[in-house]
């Protein structure tokens, strides 16, 4: 026994001598030693990053629903869909408010509003990519496309280009024709009014807003490519960004159970309407309806985020600044640190200074108006930043969310980072 217990010992240690010989032989290597090292620091710094990004989703949905609480009280908001981007990421996509001030259903994230005026910006951004693919260009001829147009001689007719309708800058007076888009006349029996109508500067010259010759833009669009604008927007952009709820007629919007309804000022308040289908005749230059989730697919695609459906290059060229909007009389000339505005191909461009650094930053903005509807959409380009809010009234609040809501998300990504910062230190851990 005492024998069988000597032997055991000896292999035993046998055995360990020839591991540490072993490991003495193949040390860790350098590099390996490395990689381990480099997979922690990448996994605290994900564990990091995703606290971050959860603590300050957290406090703009507190804040941002603050907001809105604190204007459907006062009566300036009855419904609002809210939707904002923050690099590739949709940080809020959320409803306030009701559909029906005389009902309970509320708004969400998937509520349908009518766009109006913000449907403009997905004209310019596809005749961007169509200019891309070489199927148009900004100085094409609107008279090449529609012969039956005309606007002053046939000189003045000639110069007028897709630029110019997409800019509001044909020299037509201020909103030309607009009448017969809601009476729902067809847009080539309006393109034929226009040689009634006298210009008031030559091409290129003037900014004059337009309803009825920005939506000639589809008919060029449809003359260039056999689609109609619906089909093409649908089939490069909706479908491939996944939006839904995005349409662009009447009867599919009236036939939706999650719709905002339109509103009218009465004396103590709002008045639900009902649904018109003005403009539809118009998608071009009014026609979309959207959900703010949408809408925030809508925003990080702008932004950049997909590059597989359109190059930053080629989107950019919707939102080079045409003509300057001058004066100070319009509501975002008065935003804080407000420079100067121009308008692109669909897209009104505002230089600010940052309030903090004085650093000059840019706005891709608009506004639209329909229906009862009010909407505002801003992207801040150089913040990786956008914002759109859906309204189904006509409220003042409409002139200043987009400041308001940019001042609230630059305060709390600056705040939060700074509370994070302290509140990871060794001896105050955040759980989240």
């Amino acid at each position: 026994m005492q024998r069988l217990k000597i032997l055991v010992g000896t292999a035993i240690l046998i055995i360990t001598l020839y591991a540490l010989t072993i490991s003495a032989n193949n040390p860790v290597s350098s590099s390996e030693s490395e990689n381990t090292t480099d997979k922690l620091k990448t996994s605290l710094a994900d564990q990091k990053a995703a606290q971050l990004y959860k603590l300050q989703q957290q406090e703009l949905k507190v804040a941002v629903q603050a907001y809105f609480d604190k204007a459907i009280a006062s009566g300036d908001v009855v419904g609002a869909g809210v939707s904002i981007v923050r690099g590739d990421s949709i940080v809020i996509s959320d409803g306030f408010g009701k559909r029906n001030i005389n009902l309970n259903e509320g708004v969400d994230g998937q509520t349908i509003f009518r766009l109006g005026s913000l449907s403009k910006g997905f004209a310019g951004v596809l005749a961007a990519d169509l200019k891309d693919e070489g199927k148009l260009d900004w100085e094409d001829k609107v008279s090449d496309y529609i012969p039956e147009f005309q606007l002053g001689d046939k000189s003045n007719t000639a110069k007028i280009t897709l630029a110019n309708i997409l800019s509001h800058t044909s020299g037509a007076p201020y909103h030309s024709y607009t009448n017969l888009v809601e009476a729902g006349l067809s847009l080539t029996d309006i393109a034929k009014r226009f040689k009634d109508v006298t210009p008031i500067s030559n091409p290129g010259l003037m900014y004059s807003y337009q309803n009825a010759l920005f939506a000639l833009s589809g008919e060029m669009m449809y003359k260039a490519t056999g689609q109609d604008i619906s089909t093409s927007l649908e089939n490069r952009f909706f479908k491939p960004l996944e939006m839904c709820s995005t349409t662009m007629d009447y009867e599919t919007l009236a036939h939706e159970n999650n719709v905002a309804m339109p509103h009218s000022k009465r004396r103590n308040g709002w008045n639900p309407k009902k649904l018109n289908d003005h403009y539809y005749n118009a998608i071009a230059a009014g026609g979309i309806n959207a959900s703010a989730l949408d809408m925030g697919k809508w925003i990080r695609f702008l932004l950049g985020h997909n590059p597989e459906i359109m190059s930053k290059s080629a989107l950019e060229e919707a939102f080079n600044p045409f003509i300057e909007i001058k004066g100070h009389s319009k509501y975002y000339q008065r935003w804080p640190g407000h420079l100067s505005s121009y308008y692109g191909f669909g897209w009104r461009i505002h230089k600010f200074a940052e309030q903090d650094t004085y650093q000059e930053k840019t706005i891709w903005h608009h506004g639209g108006s329909v229906n009862g509807y009010r909407n505002e959409i801003a992207v801040y380009p150089e913040a990786d930043l956008g914002i759109c809010v859906l309204l189904n009234n006509n409220s003042r609040l409409a002139k200043t969310v987009m400041p308001d809501l940019y001042r609230i998300v630059q305060a709390i990504y600056d705040q939060t980072t700074a509370k994070l910062a302290v509140n990871n230190s060794p001896n105050n851990i955040t759980h989240l």
